[in-house]
């Protein structure tokens, strides 16, 4: 994609005056997320040639890097569809098969649930069925199917139907099975937890809806809070055009589906009260004026800039100056070393967690590497402490200290309820903040090397090993970042601000006690 072009997304659906869904709503949607949409108003059989003449246009002009229907009246409209795909060699298809409404009623002509399921379904990369939906495609496709939906599991088995029947990759919408149940840890399933990025109050007792996806090698719960609004028009249209839109502009499916969900669960929680009826999604919440591209090192240093008066105390806090001139007491660097030893149990915990979250091999491989390092560093710790009179004996009846206790449970939560970007930013003070302060004292003038009873420690932290470790640190941050926050999307960037601000906060309580 070059500077004068934006990926393109087709979208061929019904038309809804009202804004908040059909075909409006995916166009909303495709410039929201920096795509450059067209489209097609489904309309009645007596304006097939016309479909077919405007697809060719359309098609033949400007091109299509996907494409998403929605709600296709008729086989005969179907019969069209099929064949433009065909023809134009669409791979990067969305499916939304829109055939009941959310108080039950059939949308479609009969004719038109037996062409999708014959004809549509095996050309399509991701369906997005909700509920309802599932039950009618899983009829029509498994003789005899005599299947429900009423919990989690029968939404794995209804998708695993589903693909065992030629469909590539399956979302089942969980909107109609709110669960009070928090998000868990199931054998043999992915748990991702989408957090929107305009935080609101859902209320003392939470639910959640979940959407599952099969991949035929991953099964994916997609778990968030259930948002209570009547502001849900068009919901369906807009997650189908969202995951469209980010398969136009090149990634995976599953990067795909858990970036449409995110777009979905930011525009519910900041949906519009427009009419007297069920309002539409804020498609344009992410719209914001256009700023320079981030680097890695403008990226780290917003995360300081946004926290400056804690980020300096943590750095040039009155225990580092001790270090630096050996004024500091004893007992205090004492009292530090052995929660220091608590701290490194939590901070492997939080890389095998990582681990866990992590959707790529080689990310889950570098998070394990971490911990197994952590583990061993662990023992050159005890060596050290064994240097300052206390023993491996007194490092485990050590208590732990609020301020540690207060520190590793913060970013094991971030990890445990947010992303895994969450959990990487709330450990990052840590890294990079050691790795300042370690730089800056080792290269200090002013730093008393001779008699220092800290000086170890200190030139431990400014070696390149660990200088290296933190740059390496700091790649992946940026990478994520890069990977999983849209640039227009100023409201993430501000919450993991946040994030790395508490952590800091935290950095400077652990050096307090």
């Amino acid at each position: 994609m070059t500077t004068s072009t934006l990926p393109r997304v087709l979208t061929i659906a019904g038309s809804d005056s009202g804004g908040g869904a059909g075909i409006q709503a995916d166009l909303k949607t495709f410039t929201s997320i920096g795509t450059y949409g067209t489209s097609y108003r489904e309309s009645t059989l007596a304006h097939l040639n016309s479909l077919a003449q405007q697809l060719d246009s359309v098609l033949a002009d400007i091109g299509t890097d996907a494409i998403k229907t929605g709600m296709l009246f008729n086989a005969a409209m179907i019969n069209v569809v099929v064949a433009k795909i065909q023809e134009f060699n669409l791979t990067k298809f969305v499916l939304d098969p829109v055939m009941i409404a959310t108080s039950g009623d059939r949308l479609l002509a009969e004719d038109a649930v037996a062409a999708i399921t014959d004809q549509l379904l095996p050309l399509a990369l991701v369906v997005t069925p909700n509920i309802p939906e599932a039950l009618v495609l899983c009829k029509a496709l498994q003789k005899g199917y005599s299947g429900v939906i009423e919990t989690l599991e029968d939404m794995h088995a209804a998708a695993r139907v589903l693909h065992a029947a030629g469909v590539k990759n399956v979302l089942i919408k969980g909107g109609h099975l709110p669960l009070s149940q928090p998000p868990r840890v199931a054998e043999g399933v992915q748990s991702v937890m989408i957090a929107p990025n305009v935080k609101r109050d859902n209320g003392e007792h939470v639910k959640y809806c979940v959407d599952v996806l099969f991949t035929g090698d991953e099964l994916i719960e997609f778990w968030k809070e259930y948002v209570p609004t009547k502001n849900t028009h068009g919901t369906g249209c807009t997650l189908s055009a969202a995951i469209a839109a980010h398969l136009a502009s090149g990634k995976s499916v599953v990067q795909s589906v858990q970036e449409g969900l995110l777009f979905v669960t930011n525009a519910i929680s900041t949906s519009l009260s427009i009419g007297a009826g069920h309002g539409p999604l804020n498609h344009v919440y992410s719209i914001v004026p256009t700023k320079p591209a981030m680097t890695k090192e403008t990226f780290i240093q917003h995360l300081k800039d946004s926290c400056k008066t804690d980020w300096d105390e943590y750095i040039n806090h009155e225990f580092v100056r001790g270090l630096a001139d050996g004024s500091l007491n004893p007992e205090s660097f004492k009292h530090y070393i052995r929660q220091d030893y608590i701290y490194l149990l939590h901070y492997a915990r939080a890389y095998a967690l990582a681990a866990f979250k992590s959707n790529r091999f080689e990310d889950i491989v570098a998070a394990s590497g971490v911990a197994l390092h952590i583990a061993q560093e662990s023992q050159l710790h005890v060596k050290y402490c064994e240097s300052w009179g206390i023993s491996l004996e007194e490092l485990e009846r050590t208590k732990e200290a609020t301020a540690n206790l207060s520190y590793t449970r913060y970013f094991l939560e971030k990890g445990l309820s947010g992303d895994l970007l969450d959990l990487y930013i709330a450990m990052a003070p840590c890294l990079i903040g050691y790795g300042e302060i370690g730089l800056k004292l080792a290269n200090d003038p002013n730093t008393k090397r001779e008699g220092n009873l800290y000086w170890e420690w200190i030139s431990n932290y400014g070696k390149e090993d660990f200088q290296s470790a933190v740059a390496l640190g700091e790649d992946l941050l940026f990478r994520l970042y890069t990977e999983m926050v849209p640039s227009s999307n100023a409201n993430r960037l501000q919450e993991l601000c946040d994030v790395f601000r508490q952590a800091t906060i935290l950095e400077v309580k652990f050096w307090d006690s």
